[in-house]
């Protein structure tokens, strides 16, 4: 394979259950492994600050109604920008609408050097992005054939379907189109190889040592 995907950990390195996800020791622990990158979420706290975590609630707490003290292990978005921005792929989810603003300045302030995305399943939160950036590169995230079919609809670069809604005769649809590909969450080598060799731009792995693994 001439051509390698985008080796990135889903969470960081979710696979590794000693080590929280969507923390900078996850992160950390992906990019030790091999990886490229990683993927990660952000949400907005009652704080408002933007913080990384996937869900929206946190040990019983409501992220968006929570102060900075009660979610003070989370990372903030400019934490992890700051940290890693110049040096790997960052693929940043935006969980939440009316952030835009925010994350789009956090990304002014810790102006990526290596490639990146920001990525969403919500279509008005990437419209939204797009009319606050020309150049922010977007990608829209879709786990059901009906979410798949809008990707002509939307002004993204990035066209991030999970592995099932995933084939050959999609990958080379979207290339002619000029839109990347990254799937996710591949887990099983074989998957990892059969999409490589379909010509995927990137895997999105929760197992971040397999997947390097299986490229090494």
């Amino acid at each position: 394979m001439p051509n390698l995907p985008l080796l990135l950990g889903h969470r960081g390195a979710r696979a590794t259950r000693s080590v929280a996800e969507n923390t900078i020791a996850s992160f950390d622990l992906a990019l030790k492994h091999g990886c490229d990158g990683f993927e990660f979420d952000v949400r907005l706290a009652g704080s408002g600050k933007l913080l990384v975590c996937h869900d929206p609630r946190v040990d019983g707490v409501t992220v968006s109604r929570a102060t900075r003290t009660q979610l003070r292990n989370l990372p903030e978005l400019e934490e992890v920008l700051e940290r890693y921005a110049r040096r790997v792929f960052l693929d940043i989810e935006i969980k939440v609408k009316d952030v835009e603003s925010k994350a789009l300045a956090a990304l002014r302030a810790h102006e990526p050097e290596r490639n990146y995305l920001i990525s969403s399943f919500m279509p008005e939160v990437l419209m939204e992005l797009r009319a606050r950036s020309a150049t922010s590169p977007l990608g829209m995230i879709c786990d059901k054939p009906a979410q798949l079919a809008r990707w002509q609809k939307l002004p993204v670069e990035y066209v991030i379907p999970h592995e099932s809604l995933v084939s050959r005769e999609l990958i080379e649809e979207l290339h002619a189109a000029e839109r990347r590909v990254l799937v996710w969450t591949v887990n099983d080598k074989k998957a990892m190889l059969r999409l490589a060799e379909w010509g995927v731009d990137g895997l999105i792995s929760d197992d971040t040592e397999l997947l390097v693994r299986t490229f090494s």
